[in-house]
């Protein structure tokens, strides 16, 4: 995925809200390191115009800090410019990834802002943490 976006990408999806620049590639690798299980499909691939596309992929892998199941559908529109991805949003709802991620738990309060708050509030905290290792291991 990195490869694809351009220097300067900005993300926005449900759970990490918007990123930019290395964040959004921080981000991508977090998330491949950490996932089990692993594995995405793709489908539906729509050019609406010169500039912006759409698709549907789904993600299936083992959520790492819980050992389930998820299987995340999820919409995409990216906006292109000279060959790259500069703006790239997915769409899905939280509330299912929630209760997919966490369990019981996920599936009673996943609704709530109170537990969409705390989500995203802990993966921006993981991956703030996981940029400062990479800084540290990378001045090392």
């Amino acid at each position: 995925m990195n490869e694809c976006y351009a220097e300067d990408i900005v993300f926005s999806d449900p759970v990490f809200m918007v990123l930019k620049g290395d964040e959004v590639r921080a981000m991508w690798e977090m998330l491949c390191k950490n996932a089990k299980d692993f594995s995405l499909t793709y489908s539906n691939i729509e050019q609406l115009d010169e500039e912006y596309a759409t698709c549907n992929w789904v993600a299936t892998y083992t959520f790492s800090k819980t050992g389930r199941k998820v299987v995340n559908r999820i919409k995409a529109y990216m906006k292109f410019y000279e060959g790259k991805i500069i703006e790239h949003s997915d769409a899905f709802k939280l509330s299912n990834w929630i209760g997919q991620a966490l369990g019981w738990k996920g599936q009673l309060f996943g609704w709530t802002g109170v537990m969409k708050k705390a989500v995203q509030k802990n993966a921006k905290k993981n991956l703030m943490s996981f940029i400062e290792k990479k800084r540290v291991i990378n001045s090392q």
